[in-house]
């Protein structure tokens, strides 16, 4: 075994914490992993991984001799790319929001493979935060603005949105005119019952967004109250047409439902913002060209979205 590939396993270790998971993402036995690290600890005469029974971590001799790895597996990985097979190759694991995965790109994923055939994707799919690093993902595609983060991200895309609730809702509480109708307090007296929302949470804070409106003066915020409040595209679609809220969402996801009449555009002259799609994958890693073509090829896909 030539000292790059230990350094590869002893990298993927510290990135997975886990001797178990780095074998399984470099398809090598468990027993070859272990052995390469008493190896190079043996040769180097130093400790480079705590182990315990729940999770492997680097010593401070670990951590030192990790960041200079990986500078050279990068140089190393750059320096063969100029002179190899153009095309991709190897196993792509990504992580892409649920309807953005369903909508768009599994259903054009067959003209990538038939483009690069040598390409092996692993796909998972959600809206949470993933480490990559530590999950040993490639990259993640993501909708909405990005909170601060230790990852590079790279715009595809921006979506229109739309405000929009069912015709039962808006013959119970009113189509609103203006953003000063929307935020109106219930009046019982007069019977109106003020307008609500379908809350979507946040996945980092939990907290509920606020709807948002494109305005000469900017762009301008109102917080509804609501019956419901959710965490995932498909619920929060489905309780607009339940009629227990106004919604803001994409434009594609109710494109069918707007025009069938089962939901209906609200306060059309102050739209929401376009909704920002973008790739994103750890920073101070050299981007495998495996990435960089998937990257290329998102932004064709959504080039025609609205």
């Amino acid at each position: 075994m030539d000292r790059f590939q230990e350094m590869q396993i002893f990298t993927r270790i510290v990135d997975r914490r886990s001797f178990t998971q780095a074998a399984e993402d470099l398809n090598l036995p468990r027993a070859t992993v272990t052995n390469s690290i008493k190896r190079l600890e043996a040769r180097l005469g130093v400790r480079l991984l705590e182990r315990t029974t729940r999770q492997v971590k680097p010593t401070q001799d670990g951590d030192i001799y990790y960041q200079r790895c990986m500078r050279l597996l990068a140089d190393l990985e750059e320096t063969e790319e100029a002179f190899r097979d153009p095309d991709p190759q190897g196993r792509l694991r990504v992580n892409l929001q649920g309807t953005l995965a369903q909508y768009f790109v599994v259903p054009r994923l067959p003209e990538f493979i038939e483009r690069y055939p040598r390409v092996e994707f692993f796909i998972g799919s959600g809206d949470q935060f993933v480490d990559l690093v530590r999950e040993g993902v490639d990259c993640v595609l993501r909708a909405g603005e990005l909170a601060d983060s230790s990852m590079i991200a790279r715009r595809v895309a921006l979506l229109e949105q739309v405000t929009c609730a069912s015709p039962a809702y808006l013959e119970r509480h009113g189509d609103p005119a203006t953003l000063e109708a929307l935020a109106a307090p219930a009046d019982a007296r007069a019977g109106k019952p003020g307008h609500r929302a379908v809350n979507y949470l946040s996945p980092a804070s939990g907290r509920a967004h606020p709807l948002e409106f494109v305005t000469p003066e900017g762009i301008q915020r109102v917080t509804l109250p609501g019956p419901l409040a959710v965490n995932g595209a498909d619920l929060y679609t489905a309780g607009a047409l339940a009629g227990l809220g106004i919604v803001q969402v994409p434009r594609y996801r109710v494109r069918e439902q707007l025009a069938a009449g089962d939901l209906c555009v609200v306060l059309a002259a102050t739209p929401p913002p376009p909704m920002p799609v973008s790739v994103l994958y750890p920073q101070n890693r050299q981007l495998s060209l495996r990435v960089r073509t998937f990257a290329d090829w998102l932004v064709q896909v959504f080039a025609d979205v609205n």
